[in-house]
């Protein structure tokens, strides 16, 4: 029965990888390396990486401006009502990206909720980059927000007491003690959010459109090649391969950094 067990164990590996590497490795086997880096070097696939990496930046800078204090205070504190902001801060992830789309368009939209304030203050954000950047961040501020609110939960509560009773205040508290704590659990839910927005499709081809070298992201790019020049579609897919393993090897790297000691260290320096 034991090798039985092992054997099915096996099987059910050998099956899963299989599955999960099979794509990848064919789109580097489907077209060599000299045709994909070709492929890389035109205009569309330029285009679309500048307004991916512009995009993705400006909506991941947002995100952790905004998501952070929020996830510090949803981590930290109890109150009335808790469960409920949860729920609603996870309630985009388990909506389609259509949805997302549609209701982007319902509140921001030339007819939206805001469209007559936004007409009123001249501002069309339909069919832009801004609606891009809306759009990625959308979509992305869950998984960041929920991974930051479990990190700060993992943060001992005797030591943010003890940096108060050295006479931290709140402020000082939060950004020299708890973000460096909570900088591991911090660092995989930014890695996670980012690699989810670089990834967006559906909400931004609704909202922003597929608009070359102004709102064609990287994924709108290769579902507009793959009629027009597969090859050019591959060479956009094994970027995004490169990118995503660059992203998970970051997030390996700065997991495994320790910051805590420092953080105290530099508190009772002072």
């Amino acid at each position: 029965m034991r090798a039985l067990f092992a054997a099915v164990i096996a099987a059910a590996c050998a099956i899963a990888f299989a599955f999960l590497l099979l794509p990848i490795v064919a789109i580097f086997v489907h077209v060599p390396l000299g045709d994909l880096l070709s492929a890389l070097g035109s205009g569309v696939t330029r285009d679309a990486l500048v307004v991916s990496l512009k995009t993705s930046a400006i909506a991941h800078a947002l995100v952790l401006l905004v998501g952070t204090p929020v996830a510090y205070l949803l981590g930290r504190r109890r109150f009335p009502g808790r469960g409920v902001v949860l729920t609603l801060v996870e309630l985009p992830l388990v909506l389609p990206p259509a949805v997302a789309g549609v209701g982007l368009i319902a509140a921001f939209g030339r007819f939206g909720l805001l469209g007559d304030e936004l007409n009123a203050l001249g501002i069309r954000i339909g069919f832009t980059q801004a609606a891009v950047v809306l759009a990625v961040a959308f979509v992305e501020s869950p998984f960041y927000v929920r991974g930051a609110v479990a990190a700060f939960e993992s943060v001992d509560g005797d030591l943010l007491s003890a940096a108060r009773t050295l006479g931290a205040g709140s402020w000082r508290v939060f950004f020299r003690v708890a973000i460096p704590l909570a900088a591991g659990g911090l660092g995989a839910a930014s890695a996670l959010a980012l690699a989810r927005g670089l990834g967006e499709f559906g909400a931004t081809i609704i909202f922003a459109g597929s608009l070359q070298g102004v709102t064609q992201t990287l994924p709108l790019a290769i579902y507009s090649q793959f009629d027009q020049d597969f090859d050019v579609a591959l060479a956009i897919s094994a970027l995004f391969i490169l990118v995503g393993a660059g992203i998970l090897i970051a997030l390996k790297v700065f997991s495994a950094l320790d910051f805590s000691t420092r953080s105290l260290r530099g508190l009772t320096a002072r």
